[in-house]
């Protein structure tokens, strides 16, 4: 009659166990992005690539032999504050690791100094963020973080491709530098001015100002500054409507400029505004572009991408960094989070766009850059037409990670 007093316990912990166990089979991953307001198309775009991702990360059998990546998802809305009450949300659920980058510098910023506090103050529930888009080399440099991965190449990198470029393109004579009213626009626009100047000491550099991220709905005031300057070209770190909004005001005044932009190409609705404004020349630069010939393993990914969300494939290195982190649990053979983190470091991962790898020192993805141009179709440099239309992206020129690192100033300090 004793006997069943005695299993009691270890039914209990067996039950316990078994609830343990099945908490492990999920590893939760928090999307933080703008999916709200004038920048919403472009965390939409963000989700759906991470989202493929992870589907097919489990599709696959998961990490270490089954355990399953959950997305959960939550809105940036482009402000510091509204980032940091999705952490919360975030962490109350359950995530381990928060996958962001388009709700710009500032914010990304304000959420790797929020994981900071969190992981110093909670030892076992420590957070990662992987940042795939937010560009600022602080992020990897003084501020930079054990916890921050970047992996797409820093606004240093991208700029440094785009003066080699320069530096072979003669017509340019005169740059004005317009940007954004932010951390990473300011930031676009000094390394513009000191690395295309390095690269070409003949440019002149005849204006510059900033303008409100996002809140311009007329761009014909600051073109008419750029026009009276004499600028023939204009260093921007516009995206989204501010860039297009920029082309249609620049097309309407029959303006025939050429743009020098970090990542502008690869959001909606690029395209279609240079292809309306009819004069300009978009020049971006990224791990890949639509159309780039020899790229194999991106152009078929991309046939399954497509297939699958029925939307356009643009950005390989945000459908690449919940791999990144993939590879990682299962070379650490753990979700711990400071053993994933240590797996990370110095990872060298066989990606879409070629061999990338994750340098230790400060936490940025060597990975190469295509330097391009958004032109008219015409059956040689430009084949196939994109969003609609009879325009699409012209190789100028492709650098490897290695070519374009730079130094770093980051002091990391380790758990």
């Amino acid at each position: 009659m004793k006997f069943p007093c005695l299993l009691a316990p270890f039914a209990a912990v067996a039950l316990l166990t078994a609830g343990a166990a099945h908490a492990q089979q999920t590893y939760k991953i928090a999307y933080i992005d703008p999916l709200s307001g004038p920048f919403a198309n472009v965390g939409e775009l963000m989700l759906t690539h991470t989202q493929y991702a992870i589907e097919d990360i489990n599709a696959k059998g998961g990490v270490l032999g089954g355990t399953k990546l959950q997305l959960l998802q939550f809105d940036s809305k482009l402000s510091a504050q509204e980032s940091q009450s999705a952490l919360q949300a975030a962490i109350d659920q359950g995530a381990r690791a928060i996958v962001t980058g388009g709700s710009g510098s500032s914010v990304v910023s304000a959420l790797v100094q929020a994981v900071n506090r969190w992981n110093q103050r909670n030892p076992g529930k420590e957070l990662l963020v992987l940042n795939h888009s937010s560009i600022d080399p602080e992020l990897t440099g003084k501020s930079c973080s054990f916890w921050h991965f970047q992996t797409d190449a820093n606004t240093a990198m991208k700029m440094k491709a785009i003066a080699n470029y320069i530096k072979k393109t003669p017509d340019v004579k005169k740059v004005y530098l317009l940007n954004q009213d932010y951390a990473h626009g300011k930031q676009w626009a000094s390394y513009g001015r000191q690395l295309v100047g390095l690269a070409r000491p003949d440019i002149q550099f005849v204006g510059e100002t900033l303008h409100p991220i996002g809140k311009v709905k007329d761009f014909a005031p600051y073109l008419a500054n750029v026009r009276q300057s004499g600028a023939d070209s204009v260093i921007t770190g516009n995206w989204g409507q501010d860039m297009s909004l920029l082309l249609k005001a620049a097309g309407d005044a029959g303006y025939n400029l050429r743009y020098f932009n970090h990542s502008a190409g690869s959001v909606p609705g690029t395209v279609l505004a240079v292809s309306q404004a009819k004069l300009g020349q978009l020049t971006w630069v990224a791990e890949w572009h639509p159309g780039q010939a020899d790229s194999p393993k991106v152009d078929a990914l991309a046939k399954s991408y497509k297939a699958k969300t029925g939307k356009d494939f643009l950005a390989p290195r945000i459908e690449m960094t919940p791999r990144l982190l993939a590879a990682a649990i299962n070379k650490a053979g753990s979700t711990d989070t400071p053993k994933v983190a240590l797996a990370l470091e110095d990872l060298s991962f066989d990606s879409v766009v070629g061999p990338v790898r994750m340098r230790a020192d400060d936490h940025q993805l060597l990975l190469p850059q295509v330097v391009n141009t958004i032109a008219p179709v015409d059956g040689k440099t430009v084949k196939v037409g994109w969003e609609g239309t009879n325009y699409g992206f012209r190789t100028d020129a492709i650098y490897s990670g290695n070519e374009l690192a730079q130094g770093t100033d980051c002091k990391m300090p380790r758990p």
